[in-house]
């Protein structure tokens, strides 16, 4: 019997986000990551204070990409919407969150799994971003 190989997979690197719009999220597997670290699977259960870290780079990698997401849906919304400004509200204390590099602790990475969390319940009570139309 021979092992497969598991499957390779590669990070894009992509800060001026001309991927945005290609690339779609891997909306489980990081919301799957953040149930796990809230939630780990024991008491005795613990991480190394480099796993902690990625893990809270990872999600807060992925938490920037929705919060532009949330960004994008709630510059459609009126002005005094009161969806908007909660928007609002939630994306400035994203934003707060996010300009802090994250420690190298559990507690940090809990942190930056809440946030997605938050901006993912933001994020499904927009109303979608209407598809461009083509240029004739």
């Amino acid at each position: 019997m021979t092992s497969t190989p598991p499957p390779t997979a590669e990070v894009a690197d992509d800060p001026e986000h001309h991927l945005d719009d290609v690339v779609p999220l891997d909306r489980r597997v990081h919301l799957e990551l953040a149930a796990t670290v809230l939630n780990p699977p024991t008491d005795a259960s613990t991480l190394r204070p480099v796993d902690c870290e990625q893990i809270a780079l990872e999600l807060a990698g992925h938490a920037r990409v929705v919060a532009d997401d949330v960004r994008r849906r709630c510059a459609l919304l009126p002005a005094r919407d009161p969806k908007r400004v909660l928007t609002e509200a939630v994306l400035g204390e994203a934003d707060r969150r996010l300009s802090v590099r994250p420690r190298p602790t559990l507690p940090s990475a809990q942190n930056r799994a809440r946030l997605l969390k938050t901006l993912y319940e933001r994020l499904d009570s927009l109303p979608p971003v209407p598809p461009a139309s083509p240029p004739p």
